[in-house]
């Protein structure tokens, strides 16, 4: 599937000034809303029952420990891997960043660079604050704090930066199934709940969306500048 880019320099125009008129309040509200709606689940959790998984949290942990095999484990580790660690953390975001600064510009590396820090600083500030007690039963070391999902929380971030950036749909499908294989692999591994997860995947995808709100404009105009150049 290709890209869905204007082929005129007025087309490329239209489609600049038609991003303007892209209300930005919208996405602002709506991305403030999910980070609140986090921290609210956060809240409820902690103070529900002093920390205490919830009743699907425990089914679903429950089912996870059962079926538990040697085959499904590497897949886990895999993703384990991709979403932390000096790995995930470190070595792909900025290989990332320097692959948009080469091919799109410095408005899509900076939106991406910008959504990774503030999504990991946000994660870690709820980790903190609530300090949630993991599952015992974990089949990788983790730090302190099961709420939310890290690992979950940088997957939806990117995703939804990446869907933003490169406007395909594939992008977007790719990210939705990367990010639920995040979430499923971290309670396979035993490292967080459900809700853990849930929290960290509206966190992610609500600081994306955050971030696009002042950037779109950029973004477009980044992305259509070439071909309003060489037409």
């Amino acid at each position: 599937m290709t890209e869905n880019r204007p082929r005129t320099r007025y087309a490329a125009e239209q489609a600049m000034k038609s991003e303007v008129r892209v209300t930005q309040r919208w996405p602002l509200f709506s991305g403030i809303a999910a980070v609140v709606l986090a921290a609210v689940l956060g809240a409820v959790i902690a103070y529900r029952a002093n920390n205490m998984p919830f009743g699907f949290d425990t089914e679903w942990m429950n089912e996870i420990l059962e079926d538990r095999n040697t085959v499904w484990e590497v897949p886990a580790q895999l993703m384990n891997t991709l979403g932390g660690g000096l790995f995930g953390v470190i070595i792909l975001p900025v290989a990332i960043v320097v692959v948009l600064l080469i091919m799109r510009g410095k408005w899509a590396a900076l939106y991406f660079a910008a959504a990774s820090i503030l999504s990991a600083g946000l994660v870690q500030l709820l980790k903190n604050a609530f300090a949630r007690p993991r599952p015992e039963d974990m089949l990788v070391t983790a730090d302190i704090g099961s709420f939310p999902s890290g690992h979950v929380a940088n997957a939806a971030t990117m995703a939804v930066v990446l869907g933003f950036i490169l406007h395909r749909t594939w992008v977007w499908i790719a990210g939705l199934v990367y990010a639920i294989l995040m979430m499923v692999s971290r309670t396979y591994l035993g490292v967080h709940w459900v809700s853990d997860t849930v929290g960290g995947l509206v966190l992610g995808a609500g600081v994306a969306v955050i971030l696009w709100a002042p950037l779109a404009h950029r973004l477009y105009v980044e992305r259509y500048k070439p071909i309003v150049a060489q037409a």
